[in-house]
């Protein structure tokens, strides 16, 4: 038999592109309001008005007391982010597969991150702007509330964080409330009993081993979750409308050829999006030890 054959081998390769396991949609959006603000420069995404309180009359024929209505705001800045890639004509012929596809999704991907990176900075942000014109600055440590769990995220932490939540008069009856913690804080909750037993609960917290919801709130998974300086865990808890994401520009791709770089292929992708704390009382921080 002739050695040359050898010559007539082909490199044979994978038909699929595999993903890296990554996270792959947006976590938090669902989970936030959603402003449409295109065609500004900053948008003020809501109009506050502060509480009033009553005046007692007294006597007959009083004079109609006045009383002002505090008015606040909260704005919200575009951040603008884009990625892109190419794809030479000589990578695609010596391959069977076309990747340009798979590159795009894997951008977009990546632009999901980026929505989840913007709400989540925005939760506990020193630099929140308030006010008519957003000139003013509000600061999470001034006017946040938070929850110290020493000893990792319990269902006694979650009683507090309710607690405080309900001394807010927040509308947890209408207005959707979340968790987001890490895989160690879901591994802490399961450990409570109060999580797993049905003795506790009138229909099953776990699905498919993952907590869903408990105590009323949704829980959302995110290994994107700062810590502090402390090194704890900073897990967020809020009602809907705490949060605002503003987009300016939703996830946009495509696919072009780039005549300046031999006309190769060029995967691109871009979004423009910014949010804001919308209210202090409706967010509280889990101070968590990993």
């Amino acid at each position: 038999m002739s050695t040359e054959i050898t010559t007539t081998f082909q490199n044979k390769y994978n038909a699929n592109l595999q993903f890296l396991s990554q996270q792959m949609e947006s976590r938090f959006r669902g989970s936030v309001d959603v402003e449409d603000c295109r065609g500004s420069e900053g948008a003020r995404v809501v109009n506050q008005l502060g509480t009033v309180n009553p005046v007692k009359r007294t006597t007959r024929h009083a004079d109609t007391p006045l009383v002002e209505t505090p008015h606040d705001a909260r704005w919200v800045y575009p951040e603008d982010y884009e990625i892109a890639d190419l794809i030479d004509k000589q990578d695609v012929l010596r391959t069977i597969i076309e990747p340009s596809s798979k590159y795009a999704r894997n951008q977009a991907m990546a632009m999901n991150r980026a929505i989840d990176d913007e709400i989540i900075q925005a939760f506990f942000s020193e630099t929140t702007k308030t006010g008519k014109t957003g000139a003013t600055t509000t600061d999470w440590t001034t006017y946040g509330s938070s929850v110290d769990a020493t000893s990792g995220l319990t269902v006694e932490a979650l009683r507090q964080t309710r607690e405080k939540l309900r001394a807010a008069e927040v509308d947890m009856e209408n207005d959707p409330m979340f968790i987001a913690l890490t895989a160690k804080q879901e591994t802490d909750l399961l450990t409570e009993t109060q999580i797993v037993s049905l003795d506790y609960n009138e229909k099953p917290v776990l699905v498919d081993g993952r907590i869903t919801s408990f105590m009323g709130f949704n829980f959302i998974h995110s290994e994107r979750l700062p810590v502090d300086g402390s090194s704890k865990r900073r897990c967020p808890a809020w009602v809907k409308s705490g949060m605002c994401l503003g987009i300016w520009q939703d996830i946009a791709g495509q696919i072009s050829q780039r005549d300046d770089k031999s006309y190769a292929t060029q995967v691109y992708a871009s979004t423009t999006i910014g949010a804001t704390r919308v209210e202090e009382a409706k967010i509280v921080e889990i101070k968590v030890t990993e």
